[in-house]
């Protein structure tokens, strides 16, 4: 299976019933701070959602929940990966993406078979306070490198206008937060993405 180019992450499902209509084929539902069953109930809705418009559902973190619901995806953190079992994951044929900051983290993800790789932040983010400066893309053409066929995430800073450039130095997907988030008209904005990255 390809994983589209344009991979939005939201924190609600609202975000999803708004967006998932005007082609959205890749999504991660990342809900942080929120009790088990809100959040168990949210990825329920967001499965459901995401089947119903032939959209691909990442998971974010809560791996029990995700298994649970019988989803098909899941992203791990590096911090996140310190709390899971990775061989229930995989027993219960979830894929996974990791997320990866410099060598050591990179290294350590690909001992594990990953689905996809995630590197950021490519440009510097307001969604996070982070110990990593900006990576620039020299670094995506890098891990690229180092990779190889398994799918390589550009996230942090994005932005419709910086996507084409993230793709061209050897990024399968560019994902995108607050570039929609915080933007005056999001379903404008996302048929721009979708329009850049197809």
């Amino acid at each position: 299976m390809t994983l589209d180019r344009f991979y939005p992450i939201f924190d609600r499902t609202d975000w999803l019933r708004r967006m998932l209509p005007l082609g959205v084929r890749l999504v991660q539902l990342r809900i942080k701070d929120q009790p088990d069953a809100l959040i168990r109930a949210e990825i329920a809705i967001a499965r459901d959602l995401c089947r119903a418009h032939g959209a691909v559902l990442v998971v974010n973190d809560y791996w029990e929940a995700a298994i649970d619901a019988g989803c098909d995806w899941l992203h791990l953190g590096q911090e996140d990966l310190d709390q899971a079992d990775l061989r229930a994951i995989r027993k219960a044929g979830l894929k996974l993406g990791v997320s990866t900051h410099d060598d050591d983290e990179l290294e350590r993800v690909l001992g594990m078979d990953p689905d996809y790789v995630a590197l950021g932040p490519v440009y510097p983010t307001i969604l996070k306070q982070m110990k990593w400066h900006q990576q620039g893309l020299p670094r995506v053409t890098e891990w690229k490198a180092r990779v190889g066929a398994i799918p390589l995430v550009g996230i942090g800073g994005m932005s419709v206008e910086r996507a084409p450039g993230v793709l061209a130095v050897g990024a399968d997907i560019v994902s995108v937060v607050t570039d929609i988030t915080l933007n005056p008209d999001p379903e404008a904005r996302v048929r721009q993405w979708i329009e850049v990255t197809r």
